[in-house]
């Protein structure tokens, strides 16, 4: 177990989504980016956190400036996994953020092979540009880590998800080379950003939740000790999924108390539609500059 320790306030700022809202002036893309900015215990100031980079850096950079987020004052990068519509933006956002020795969090596959033959055989990884070298040229300190990195007192890292519900499993029809084999690729890769709010519990952050969204707040439960789930946020990758995974999907969160589900990206309408079954007002459907604080 470790100490996650709190804080006493967030602020989230959804900067890049599928979806830009209605009358927005604001850019979607297909991805997703979060910026977390967080408040109180012994910080002397705000410490902000980019979760993913969705895949263009200008929509992104873009975005930013119109929600008044100066892209310099930010204290760190995490990753959630190798999928270009998270990692495409990266390398342009890092030189906008310019920062030496920024920690730049990811699992040790994220640069991997990841390809699709449907509709034809493509990359969907990393892009050309997004490498090792690249990063660190710009200063980068990059953490490449399967274990769980507390980056400030209340915020981790959930490293590599341990996977144990049953409808959880199955891949996304991806591959990739291992000893010079080509296999599916289960995206172990798959991380999450936990933050433990005081008086209010966890805070889950995914990416796509490829590790499958019940898996990744029973392990976020597990590793903090923190039992108390507020909310759930980000995409949780139900958009092909039948309708007995999501039903089962919907039904444990509730059991495990999580009170809140904030969704977008690759969840999918119909998960959308259980969810607000279930959740009613307490379910909110993300899209680029969706604000709101913890």
């Amino acid at each position: 177990m470790n100490s996650i320790g709190e804080i006493d306030k967030l602020k989230v700022y959804v900067v890049a989504e599928d979806y830009a809202g209605y009358e927005s002036p604001l850019l979607a893309q297909h991805g997703i980016s979060i910026l977390l900015e967080t408040y109180g215990n012994d910080l002397v100031k705000p410490f902000r956190i980019l979760f993913d980079a969705a895949n263009n850096s200008e929509a992104l950079l873009y975005n930013m400036k119109l929600l008044d987020i100066d892209p310099k004052k930010i204290d760190a990068v995490v990753i959630s996994h190798c999928h270009w519509d998270h990692t495409g933006g990266l390398i342009g956002v890092l030189k906008a953020i310019k920062k030496e020795n920024l920690p730049v969090i990811a699992h040790p596959e994220v640069f991997k092979v990841n390809i699709t033959f449907e509709p034809y055989l493509k990359s969907e990884g990393v892009p050309y540009n997004c490498t090792i070298e690249n990063i660190e040229s710009l200063g980068c300190k990059l953490i490449l880590t399967k274990n769980p990195v507390k980056i400030v007192n209340g915020i981790m890292t959930t490293g590599q998800i341990e996977r144990t519900t049953e409808f959880e499993k199955g891949g996304i029809f991806t591959y990739t080379v291992v000893n010079g084999n080509l296999v599916p690729d289960e995206i172990l890769d798959d991380m999450a950003l936990i933050v433990n709010i005081k008086d209010k519990g966890l805070v889950i952050f995914t990416g796509c939740g490829h590790a499958g969204i019940v898996n990744t707040v029973l392990h976020s439960m597990k590793i903090t000790g923190v039992r108390k789930v507020h909310a759930v946020f980000g995409g949780f990758h139900l958009l092909n999924a039948s309708e007995e995974r999501i039903r089962k999907t919907v039904e444990e969160l509730k059991k495990l108390g999580v009170e809140e589900v904030y969704s977008g990206h690759c969840t999918g309408f119909r998960a959308h539609m259980e969810f607000y079954k279930k959740y009613g007002e307490k379910f909110h459907r993300i899209h680029s500059g969706y604000t709101t604080i913890f």
